[in-house]
């Protein structure tokens, strides 16, 4: 039970702030919005690096590992760390607590919904999607970056990098670190999900919330950023493996 509440809270936390950047930056009168104070990107980027940080965070002080992350769990069934019948229910746990967190954020942001108009903005603030068409092309994207966050995480914990073993926490900074560097460098195609629970959880939201300005929440999309990154979890651990990492 510590476990799955651990996963539920962190990626509460994880989600409330990271789809609490993307509100900051994407809704009309908004502090950040692009057209007030000129939020973009580098905004964007930097504010889901630390909700991952701090996500982590919550979900070890509960007795978590912070994984925050279905693909992630499904990385560490495949390197042993976890029985599928434990990995199940932290996966939805963590698909429950993103789904909580983006419900956070439309109450933070309450009026600002309805003097917004851009659909897309909308949408954007909760799921992810292709600033071009192609959803296999999108696809690819989320595996590569995705895959490139489990060899990075796995590298962190590596003997050869952390001595006699890492400083309790510290993980979790480098863990933000790689999020932020894979955001500015392979989140412009797909918008970086890397994790089904974050694109889930706040997609569903979308759809059920009483916004009177949505639109679609783009379900046709959905299969990019929940299958690329559970894939990745079996290439990176095939990489892992293959190079020793694992």
């Amino acid at each position: 039970m510590s476990l799955i509440l651990a996963e539920f809270m962190g990626t509460t936390v994880l989600t409330t702030f990271g789809c609490g950047v993307c509100a900051n930056v994407n809704l009309n009168r908004s502090r950040a919005n692009v057209s007030v104070l000129g939020g973009g990107w580098i905004t964007i980027t930097a504010g889901w690096a630390f909700a991952v940080m701090l996500g982590a965070f919550v979900s070890n002080a509960l007795g978590g590992a912070g994984e925050l992350n279905p693909a992630l769990v499904l990385f560490k069934v495949l390197a042993g760390a976890y029985t599928v019948p434990v990995a199940i229910p932290i996966m939805i746990a963590e698909v429950v607590g993103a789904m909580l967190g983006a419900a956070m954020v439309w109450l933070a942001y309450l009026p600002h919904w309805e003097v917004t108009e851009d659909k897309g903005a909308i949408l954007g603030t909760f799921a992810t999607g292709a600033m071009i068409k192609n959803d296999m092309a999108a696809f690819l994207c989320e595996v590569i970056a995705t895959t490139f966050l489990f060899i990075c995480l796995t590298a962190f914990g590596s003997k050869l990098v952390t001595g006699t073993g890492m400083t309790p926490g510290f993980g979790n900074y480098l863990a933000a670190m790689c999020i932020w560097a894979l955001g500015l460098s392979l989140g412009g195609p797909s918008g970086y999900a890397l994790n089904p629970a974050r694109d889930l959880g706040p997609r569903i939201i979308h759809a059920i919330l009483p916004i009177s300005t949505k639109g679609s929440s783009d379900w046709g999309y959905v299969w990019v950023p929940i299958f690329g990154p559970f894939l990745a979890a079996f290439v990176a651990y095939g990489v892992c493996i293959s190079t020793g990492l694992l």
